[in-house]
């Protein structure tokens, strides 16, 4: 029986008010999720990988990320701590897939070494040119990541899938329809969720909650200016919100969960 469970790899915390307009204004709390997926045939397959724990070595860029978005984060976070935690061996993970490069979601890279990474054209992108509008810090890469099993998902190879009755570009993972790597843009270059069993969407940084879908399109400037492109941002929120009214479940990296198990 196949399963999807949630950790919470620290977390960061702003004010709804101060980035929606129309919102009021209250300082709330966004763990930084990471979801590992484990298959009938034995694929265990990691979504993003959380904040880095300990030391940030990631000057003056490092230091204007954790003013703009100061994280908490303690050595209880660390992914690979809280799987052995679960009874799982990190070294038993096959896959790795990056939604994008923020520093919340690749801190735990160096944890997997013997995985593939799953990378999109357009993290390769940002990965070969990295800038501060970018938000991708280069120190937290471990050195042997740019020879490390990969399998990149060109932006050609997306096709337009039917999911209940709502197109989405995707890539069938493992060509079985249980994996499905979906094109969600705007908030990064390549940005990508996964559609796991066709009933659970890891929606990454599509938008800041499930429950701030509708605010989407009220961002304010400073928040809509960090966005890769704030119209296709403003897009991908309103497929989602398409796709939760089909009855799918729309899971933010950022939503503060209950149960670590996803799937009924």
């Amino acid at each position: 029986m196949s399963r999807l469970r949630h950790y919470a790899c620290g977390s960061t915390t702003h004010d709804i008010g101060a980035m929606f307009r129309g919102e009021q204004r209250v300082v709330r709390e966004f763990p930084s999720g990471v979801f590992l997926y484990d298959s009938d045939d034995g694929r265990r397959v990691l979504f993003d990988t959380g904040y880095v724990t300990g030391e940030w070595h990631t000057g003056w860029r490092g230091a204007a990320y954790r003013r703009l978005l100061p994280p908490r984060v303690t050595d209880a976070d660390d992914i690979a701590a809280q799987l052995r935690a679960d009874g799982v061996d990190p070294a038993t993970v096959t896959h790795v897939v990056l939604s994008h490069l923020h520093p919340d979601h690749v801190g735990g890279i160096r944890r997997f070494p013997g995985a593939t990474f799953v990378l999109t054209e357009g993290v390769l992108r940002t990965l070969a040119h990295p800038r501060l509008r970018s938000g991708v810090l280069p120190g937290l890469f471990p050195g042997w990541f740019a020879s490390a099993s990969r399998t990149v998902i060109a932006d050609s190879m997306f096709r337009v899938t039917d999911v209940r009755g709502v197109e989405v570009r995707a890539v069938d993972l493992f060509d079985d329809g249980s994996y499905l790597v979906v094109d969600l843009p705007g908030h990064a270059d390549g940005h990508v969720g996964a559609l796991i069993d066709g009933s659970v969407l890891l929606a990454g940084d599509a938008a800041w909650g499930a429950d701030l879908l509708d605010a989407t399109a009220r961002l304010r400037p400073l928040p809509r200016a960090v966005q890769h492109d704030a119209d296709d941002y403003v897009r991908t929120a309103a497929l989602l919100a398409r796709l939760a009214a089909v009855g799918i479940r729309i899971v933010c990296s950022h939503d503060p969960l209950v149960s670590r198990e996803l799937l009924p």
